[in-house]
């Protein structure tokens, strides 16, 4: 008698409408259509953390969401009625969460210019670190960053890495000094022309 031979299982699809497998998914509310013909070309790098310096807790997830309340810290009455987004948000410890499909634009820019285009929500992909401005970051969330910009560029054509410091010089200066470009650089095994001239290194490819 001969055995059936089962069918091998497909494999789920690493995207599905902009939604990243290996990210916890919490839609926000605040995001848009993106323009026609927009090439989403850049990935943005952030850094948040609710109250500032505090790590933990879900502060971040619910300013995305619009659950925030704003009377729970002093800090959070200079940032009341703020609607902002990211796409995805990395943890102290890894942990990815995706909050706007890659396909939608997400509010995290603000006024920005980059590579000679400016209103860089239009075009790119916003990523926020769990971490204070000019501090440093954990090894785990390098891991995660480097996996997740790998994924993103088999979504998206991406051709430049660049901080939110790097798009809106002067009003922003995040993620700061404390982030190791280089080893997102050498992580991503990415050119040099794809990071901004003042923090890349040189080209070994």
């Amino acid at each position: 008698m001969r055995r059936k031979m089962k069918k091998p299982m497909a494999t789920e699809p690493l995207w599905r409408n902009g939604w990243y497998r290996f990210a916890r998914h919490q839609p926000s509310p605040n995001f848009g259509p993106r323009p026609a013909g927009a090439r989403v070309d850049l990935i943005v790098v952030h850094s948040i953390s609710l109250p500032p310096g505090q790590y933990g807790g879900d502060e971040v997830m619910a300013l995305f969401g619009n659950t925030l309340d704003w009377d729970a810290h002093p800090y959070f009455d200079s940032i009341r009625g703020l609607k902002v987004s990211s796409h995805f948000y990395v943890r102290r410890d890894g942990s990815l969460w995706q909050f706007v499909s890659a396909h939608d634009r997400a509010w995290h820019a603000g006024a920005s210019h980059y590579r000679g285009r400016s209103n860089c929500n239009d075009d790119s992909v916003g990523i926020e670190l769990e971490g204070l401005e000019g501090g440093p970051f954990e090894p785990a969330q390098y891991e995660t960053l480097i996996s997740l910009c790998a994924a993103i560029a088999q979504e998206c054509p991406i051709r430049h890495v660049a901080g939110h410091e790097h798009i809106a010089p002067g009003r922003k200066h995040d993620p700061g000094a404390g982030f190791e470009w280089p080893m997102l650089q050498r992580g991503t095994g990415w050119k040099a022309s794809f990071f901004p001239a003042q923090v890349r290194e040189a080209d070994s490819i």
